[in-house]
Protein backbone atom coordinates (compact mmCIF):
# COMPACT_ATOMS: atom_id res chain seq x y z
CA UNK A 1 0.00 0.00 0.00
CA UNK A 2 1.43 3.48 -1.00
CA UNK A 3 2.37 5.63 2.02
CA UNK A 4 0.16 8.41 0.58
CA UNK A 5 -1.94 9.90 3.85
CA UNK A 6 -2.86 6.80 5.75
CA UNK A 7 0.68 6.55 7.06
CA UNK A 8 1.89 9.84 7.42
CA UNK A 9 3.07 10.96 10.69
CA UNK A 10 1.23 14.31 10.18
CA UNK A 11 -2.37 13.52 10.01
CA UNK A 12 -3.61 15.34 6.98
CA UNK A 13 -7.35 17.25 8.69
CA UNK A 14 -8.38 18.30 4.59
CA UNK A 15 -11.41 16.00 4.61
CA UNK A 16 -11.33 16.78 1.10
CA UNK A 17 -8.62 15.18 0.73
CA UNK A 18 -8.55 12.67 3.52
CA UNK A 19 -11.68 10.71 1.63
CA UNK A 20 -10.01 10.86 -1.35
CA UNK A 21 -7.35 9.20 -0.62
CA UNK A 22 -9.39 6.68 1.39
CA UNK A 23 -10.90 5.97 -2.26
CA UNK A 24 -7.52 5.86 -3.68
CA UNK A 25 -6.25 3.05 -1.45
CA UNK A 26 -9.03 1.30 -1.24
CA UNK A 27 -9.15 0.70 -5.07
CA UNK A 28 -5.56 -0.09 -5.03
CA UNK A 29 -6.26 -3.17 -2.20
CA UNK A 30 -9.27 -4.21 -4.59
CA UNK A 31 -6.78 -4.55 -7.25
CA UNK A 32 -4.54 -6.94 -5.03
CA UNK A 33 -7.40 -9.21 -4.44
CA UNK A 34 -8.12 -12.19 -5.91
CA UNK A 35 -10.72 -12.30 -8.49
CA UNK A 36 -13.31 -15.03 -7.41
CA UNK A 37 -17.02 -15.23 -6.69
CA UNK A 38 -16.63 -14.16 -2.94
CA UNK A 39 -14.60 -11.71 -3.84
CA UNK A 40 -16.32 -10.30 -7.03
CA UNK A 41 -19.19 -8.94 -5.20
CA UNK A 42 -17.20 -7.41 -2.15
CA UNK A 43 -15.10 -5.38 -3.75
CA UNK A 44 -17.83 -3.67 -5.79
CA UNK A 45 -19.46 -3.33 -2.82
CA UNK A 46 -16.15 -1.96 -1.00
CA UNK A 47 -15.42 0.59 -4.04
CA UNK A 48 -18.76 1.84 -4.35
CA UNK A 49 -19.48 2.81 -0.41
CA UNK A 50 -15.54 4.18 -0.09
CA UNK A 51 -15.26 6.31 -2.87
CA UNK A 52 -18.93 7.56 -1.81
CA UNK A 53 -17.86 9.36 1.07
CA UNK A 54 -15.76 11.68 -0.76
CA UNK A 55 -18.42 12.24 -3.21
CA UNK A 56 -20.91 13.25 -0.55
CA UNK A 57 -18.32 15.30 1.00
CA UNK A 58 -17.60 17.37 -1.69
CA UNK A 59 -21.64 17.13 -2.06
CA UNK A 60 -21.93 18.99 1.41
CA UNK A 61 -19.23 21.15 0.37
CA UNK A 62 -21.15 23.16 -1.34
CA UNK A 63 -24.17 22.06 0.18
CA UNK A 64 -27.23 25.21 -0.98
CA UNK A 65 -28.38 25.38 3.21
CA UNK A 66 -27.93 23.62 6.45
CA UNK A 67 -30.51 21.04 5.95
CA UNK A 68 -28.51 20.37 2.45
CA UNK A 69 -25.43 20.27 4.25
CA UNK A 70 -26.30 18.01 7.51
CA UNK A 71 -27.95 15.40 5.09
CA UNK A 72 -25.21 14.88 2.93
CA UNK A 73 -22.93 14.50 5.72
CA UNK A 74 -25.42 12.03 6.88
CA UNK A 75 -24.83 10.16 3.77
CA UNK A 76 -20.97 10.56 4.67
CA UNK A 77 -21.86 8.32 8.30
CA UNK A 78 -23.26 5.86 6.57
CA UNK A 79 -21.04 5.15 3.45
CA UNK A 80 -18.41 5.77 6.18
CA UNK A 81 -20.10 2.61 8.45
CA UNK A 82 -21.07 0.63 5.34
CA UNK A 83 -17.04 0.85 4.12
CA UNK A 84 -16.01 -0.89 7.60
CA UNK A 85 -19.02 -3.23 6.64
CA UNK A 86 -17.02 -4.44 3.56
CA UNK A 87 -13.56 -4.09 4.94
CA UNK A 88 -14.48 -6.66 7.57
CA UNK A 89 -15.58 -9.37 5.23
CA UNK A 90 -12.71 -8.45 2.95
CA UNK A 91 -10.54 -8.72 5.43
CA UNK A 92 -12.17 -11.94 6.69
CA UNK A 93 -11.80 -13.60 2.90
CA UNK A 94 -8.30 -12.81 2.59
CA UNK A 95 -6.69 -13.04 6.17
CA UNK A 96 -3.42 -12.57 3.81
CA UNK A 97 -4.26 -8.49 3.47
CA UNK A 98 -5.40 -8.06 7.09
CA UNK A 99 -2.81 -5.34 8.06
CA UNK A 100 -3.53 -3.67 4.48
CA UNK A 101 -7.29 -4.07 5.76
CA UNK A 102 -6.68 -2.92 9.30
CA UNK A 103 -5.00 0.23 8.47
CA UNK A 104 -7.91 1.26 6.28
CA UNK A 105 -10.49 0.10 8.91
CA UNK A 106 -8.75 2.59 11.25
CA UNK A 107 -8.74 5.06 9.23
CA UNK A 108 -12.55 4.86 8.15
CA UNK A 109 -12.94 4.53 12.21
CA UNK A 110 -11.36 7.92 12.08
CA UNK A 111 -13.56 8.85 9.16
CA UNK A 112 -16.90 8.16 10.93
CA UNK A 113 -15.91 9.72 13.86
CA UNK A 114 -15.45 12.98 12.28
CA UNK A 115 -18.89 13.02 10.39
CA UNK A 116 -20.49 11.50 13.56
CA UNK A 117 -19.29 15.17 15.35
CA UNK A 118 -19.96 16.96 12.73
CA UNK A 119 -23.84 15.45 12.77
CA UNK A 120 -23.56 16.17 16.32
CA UNK A 121 -22.69 19.78 16.21
CA UNK A 122 -24.94 20.47 13.47
CA UNK A 123 -28.03 19.16 15.44
CA UNK A 124 -26.93 20.93 18.48
CA UNK A 125 -26.85 23.91 16.46
CA UNK A 126 -30.03 23.24 15.25
CA UNK A 127 -31.69 23.10 18.81
CA UNK A 128 -29.68 25.89 20.02
CA UNK A 129 -31.66 28.40 17.23
CA UNK A 130 -34.66 27.60 18.09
Amino acid sequence: MEDKGLENKKKVYDLEERTAILGEQIILLAKKLPYNEINKPLMSQLIRSATSIGANYMEADVAESKKDFQHKIGICKKETKETLHWLRLIMFANANLKIECEKLKNETHELLLIFASILNKCKMNSLSNR
